[in-house]
């Protein structure tokens, strides 16, 4: 089966045959590549499929999975061209691989955040949680795209007390557009950038693994 990403898979060390596992999708930012983020979630290597998926475009010393022609402005064209061959490899991964299609996450910092969360108001119930770190929600997404249910879903935000990328009013807006729609949404703020702290990854991880254990 041929995919429009490269991308980088760890599975649990004993795959039980005939046992669909929990996944997620990690997205990077821009100017990184997918080995930056699957970095965050290595401990639950054996407890999620892991897969990291490299931007298709090249950028700076990494990559990317659209382009910006100013701040908080993306290239409409390549972005909605990287929404729908995310959407299409989200379902040839889930074919390809065990996966249990009611245990999808996506996780994604920066330009990956800003797909998680797009691609999840898209997906719908195909979705059962997000982790998205310093990112948004573009307006045109909320106006012009088929956004889904998504009361099902569990939502995990976090951003940089710091970060003059996108500051702590963006997380905010995040979280009070979300808290109407999804089952539960944390949103933490960390003393940090536009970066993700220690404190965040370990959040993020036990947040990751405790939700995987709750039956939708």
């Amino acid at each position: 089966m041929e995919t429009t990403f490269s991308y980088t898979i760890h599975t649990p060390e004993t795959l039980e045959s005939e046992k669909k596992y929990p996944v997620i999708f990690a997205l990077h930012g821009i100017g990184y590549n997918e080995h930056d983020i699957l970095d965050l979630v290595k401990e639950l290597k054996n407890e999620f499929i892991l897969i990291g998926v490299r931007g298709h475009l090249a950028h700076e010393k990494g990559y990317a999975y659209y382009y910006l022609k100013g701040y908080g402005n993306p290239d409409r064209e390549l972005f909605d061209k990287s929404m729908s061959m995310l959407q299409s490899f989200i379902e040839d991964m889930s074919k390809k691989y065990p996966i249990d299609l009611e245990q999808r996450y996506l996780l994604g910092f920066s330009q990956g955040a800003i797909l998680s969360l797009s691609l999840a108001l898209v997906l719908g119930q195909g979705i059962k949680g997000i982790v998205a770190m310093n990112g948004y929600i573009p307006s045109f997404v909320k106006e012009e795209f088929s956004v889904k249910p998504i009361n099902h879903m569990s939502i995990f935000l976090s951003d940089g007390q710091y970060d003059e990328i996108f500051p702590p009013q963006i997380g905010q807006e995040n979280y009070d557009y979300l808290i109407e729609m999804a089952a539960s949404v944390i949103y933490t703020t960390y003393p940090s950038g536009h970066e993700i702290s220690e404190d965040n990854q370990r959040d993020l991880v036990m947040w990751l693994s405790e939700n995987s254990r709750v039956k939708s």
